[in-house]
C-alpha cells in the first residue's frame, strides 16, 4: 500500500464549465435574486461563475449592468424625494426591476439571450 498523496491540481488549470442545465438555472436563479437583492447575486454570480461559460458569463454581465443602472436610479429618484417626481422615480424603478428581471429570468431558463432596455453597459 502506498501513502502517497496525489499532486495538487493545478491552479492555472481552466475552469471546468457548467453544464447547459446548470447554466441556465444559475442565470435564472441570478436574474430572479435580483428582485430581492438587488445588486449582490449579479455581482456574487459574475465574480464566481463568468468563467463556467459564455451563456451564464452573458447573462451575471447583463444582470449586473442592469442592477447597478437601478441602484444609480435609486440613488437619484432618493436625491429628487425632496421633490415629488423622486418618488415616480423609484417607483418607476422598482417596477421595471421586477418586470424585466421576471422577463430575463424566462428567457435564461430556456436558453435564450436577453438584454435588459434602459441599461448603461458597466460591465461586458
Amino acid at each position: 500500500m502506498s501513502d502517497a498523496t496525489p499532486p495538487p491540481a493545478n491552479p492555472y488549470q481552466a475552469p471546468t464549465p457548467l453544464s447547459p442545465a446548470d447554466e441556465k438555472l444559475w442565470a435564472t436563479l441570478i436574474h430572479i435574486g435580483g428582485i430581492f437583492f438587488n445588486f449582490i447575486p449579479a455581482l456574487i454570480g459574475y465574480l464566481v461563475l463568468k468563467e463556467k461559460g459564455p451563456f451564464i458569463r452573458a447573462h451575471t454581465a447583463t444582470a449586473l449592468n442592469f442592477q447597478i443602472t437601478l441602484v444609480i436610479a435609486y440613488i437619484v429618484g432618493g436625491i429628487l424625494s425632496i421633490i415629488i417626481i423622486g418618488l415616480f422615480i423609484i417607483l418607476a424603478a422598482w417596477i421595471l426591476s421586477i418586470i424585466f428581471s421576471i422577463m430575463a429570468a424566462v428567457k435564461a431558463n430556456q436558453g435564450q439571450p436577453y438584454t435588459y432596455p434602459l441599461t448603461i453597459k458597466f460591465v461586458s
